[in-house]
């Protein structure tokens, strides 16, 4: 009765009662969001297989189109087309000797069959097959009838940006991106877009959707990332030339595992309107657009190309500065920093013998070699890798939500979704650096004010590589992409140029490697870069912010001279 006090019992009873409820209704939770865990996995699995039958089915269209074009054009050399350099296919072209039917389906043709082989293309850009037939003879642009590549994330009409994310699926962008647009406007034709790792922060190329890209040449290495299916393809010869981007050294890590050329232009040189950023709002660090090609000539083709009234309308946050020709072509004597370790990653015996031998070059050839020595390494990669993550991986973490996780990202996917404060006391039990330097702006006063001194115009430095084992990047990411990611950081034009390959002896040097701090690190970096012979081995050049011009220019000469060495 109302007002009355319960027994003992009936206490017991109640407890007992609300206790079942609350066991009841906590199970009943769990089987819930164990219910809407698997309904979101296998929702996620669908969307992947769709993804999958989506590409499948292009690939089968471009496939038959190309069979049709063989069989009513059995005369086109489509091997002497892929043979030709941009300048000679381009001069062609403008002649008449060769059409742009014939080069699309000659590189289509070859894309096709290294994408059975390399898995290095995520789809193929079917309007392009309407382009080129509707091209006809106006031959004003100067990319006039070249296939173009482009990495995943470059925006194109009716196709998904997806970054190897599943929660970018079936998201089909409204409109081109600005260089996507402009690309055409000059005569280019989008035809293939290519592979990325997942979240596109990786030296790896795999992604729960599309998988993995293989090397063009060695099974067990890696081709690089994050535009891996760009230096796969066009290593290989799928494409003349293709358009990346780069937050940490994504155009030039790939384009020095494939032994070709990349360039990353000075942040805001290129328009990135349309480009899907894996962590947008993120200032450390900032992405930008690279082209990557067989040689420097054909980088600096497209920079030209890009660099125009078209692109400075379309987006007039880009400043209208045309590609300078005449500093491009210059013959002028330089003077040059050279380095052969940063103390903070010694390079292998294949990189510092390429860096030396490249400063023999160029000493011969008239220009001035100077030491240089990059500043504060250590507590820099410590800032700019801290940058990039300033939000302890919340972006990352969300976008990566619902969807598999490739295994290059297990080890970093796990620590970040440590509890703050557990992350903070690993960082000190394993002595991670967390001290902080100045700001970005008087970092790169600070490296002006060492370049001034010197008195240098360019730099040259070691690249990333050889190409490193699959899946051994993710424990050595800071160490091997310091050479990169400092520039990043510092907004510098830098460009990377294959000039050799590991030999034998370099094997035997590298037994003997220790690297600076002899630890865990050092050892994985050893064990990653080994079984490299054969492989290519590239050098990095490196100009002023706006320069980018004069990086081309330094590029071009060491690619000659290195030509002429060999001849």
């Amino acid at each position: 009765m109302c007002g009355e006090r319960k027994t003992s019992s009936a206490v017991n009873m109640d407890v007992t009662s609300t206790a079942l409820l609350t066991g009841a209704a906590c199970c009943l939770g769990a089987v819930a969001l164990l219910v809407k865990a698997k309904s979101s996995t296998r929702a996620q699995e669908q969307k992947i297989q769709r993804a999958r039958s989506k590409r499948e089915e292009g690939f089968k269209q471009a496939a038959e189109r190309v069979h049709q074009f063989k069989g009513e054009h059995p005369t086109t050399e489509m091997a002497s087309i892929l043979a030709m350099p941009l300048s000679e296919l381009q001069e062609k072209l403008q002649q008449g000797s060769v059409s742009p039917e014939e080069v699309f389906f000659s590189y289509m043709d070859k894309a096709l069959a290294l994408q059975s082989k390399l898995n290095c293309c995520t789809e193929v850009l079917l309007e392009s097959f309407d382009q080129v037939k509707t091209m006809g003879s106006n031959k004003e642009g100067l990319l006039y009838g070249v296939p173009v590549s482009i990495k995943d994330n470059v925006g194109h009409k009716n196709y998904d940006n997806t970054c190897g994310l599943v929660m970018n699926l079936e998201k089909p962008e409204a409109k081109d991106s600005v260089l996507v647009e402009v690309l055409k406007k000059q005569g280019a034709i989008p035809f293939v877009k290519t592979n990325v790792p997942q979240a596109l922060l990786s030296m790896d190329c795999s992604n729960p959707i599309f998988g993995e890209t293989a090397h063009p040449s060695h099974a067990l290495k890696s081709p690089g990332g994050s535009s891996g299916g760009e230096g796969a393809l066009i290593g290989a010869g799928g494409s003349l030339l293709g358009v990346g981007t780069d937050i940490g050294g994504s155009v030039r890590i790939p384009a020095a595992f494939c032994g070709i050329c990349g360039l990353k232009p000075t942040m805001g040189r290129l328009s990135v309107q349309g480009v899907t950023a894996i962590l947008p709002g993120q200032k450390s660090v900032k992405s930008t657009v690279g082209p990557m090609a067989k040689d420097v000539d054909s980088l600096a083709r497209i920079m030209e190309a890009l660099l125009c009234d078209h692109m400075f309308f379309l987006d007039p946050t880009i400043p209208p500065l045309p590609f300078n020709m005449q500093i491009y072509q210059s013959s002028a004597p330089l003077r040059i920093g050279y380095v052969i370790d940063d103390d903070h990653t010694q390079p292998p015996p294949s990189t510092a013998r390429a860096i030396r031998e490249v400063k023999a070059l160029l000493e011969k050839a008239g220009h001035v070699l100077v030491p240089y020595r990059p500043l504060h390494m250590e507590r820099v990669m410590s800032e700019l890798t801290k940058g990039t993550m300033a939000d302890g991986g919340a972006t990352l973490i969300n976008q990566m939500k619902g969807g598999p996780v490739a295994e290059i990202y297990s080890r970093q996917y796990f620590i970040l979704r440590l509890p703050k404060w557990l992350r903070k006391i690993l960082a000190l039990v394993l002595k991670v650096n967390v001290l902080r330097l100045c700001s970005h702006q008087e970092y790169t006063a600070e490296t002006v004010a060492y370049w001034r001194k010197l008195n240098i115009d360019v730099l040259l430095c070691p690249s990333p590589g050889p190409a490193l084992q699959r899946n051994e990047s993710s424990k050595i990411l800071r160490k091997a992409a310091s050479w990169t990611m400092i520039y990043n950081g510092l907004n510098f034009p830098a460009g990377v140029v294959p000039v050799s390959t590991v030999t034998a002896e370099d094997e035997k040097e590298l037994d003997m490697y220790k690297g600076f701090y002899q630890d865990a690190m050092d050892k994985c970096f050893k064990k990653a870069v080994s079984g490299g012979e054969g492989l290519p081995v590239a050098v990095q050049c490196v100009a002023l912010p706006w320069q980018d011009e004069l990086c081309l220019r330094f590029m071009r000469e060491v690619e000659k001279l290195v030509k002429e060495s060999t001849n």
